[in-house]
């Protein structure tokens, strides 16, 4: 997981080094902002891919604490039950 988020910002990275070398050698305009667009989405696309990541991992791992909780509820309640 970390590693695609990682990788995704990279890639954004290296677009935007070649946008500056494209337009500081012979200045070229056109290219500059073709490399500069991917730049851009891949240095903003990363975060809402970890949000939405999260989001789910959050959902997921609530669901197995809360089986958890009922789990151990339904065991105290029949220790309860043996001890009465």
């Amino acid at each position: 997981m970390f590693y695609d988020r990682a990788s995704g910002f990279i890639l954004g990275m290296a677009f935007m080094a070649c946008s500056v070398f494209a337009v500081t050698a012979p200045p070229h305009i056109g290219l500059c902002i073709l490399f500069a667009i991917p730049g851009f989405i891949g240095w903003i696309l990363p975060y809402y891919i970890y949000k939405r990541t999260v989001g789910k991992q959050t959902v997921k791992l609530t669901r197995l604490i809360e089986e958890k909780y009922n789990e151990i509820y339904e065991i105290c309640e029949k220790g309860n039950r043996l001890l009465h």
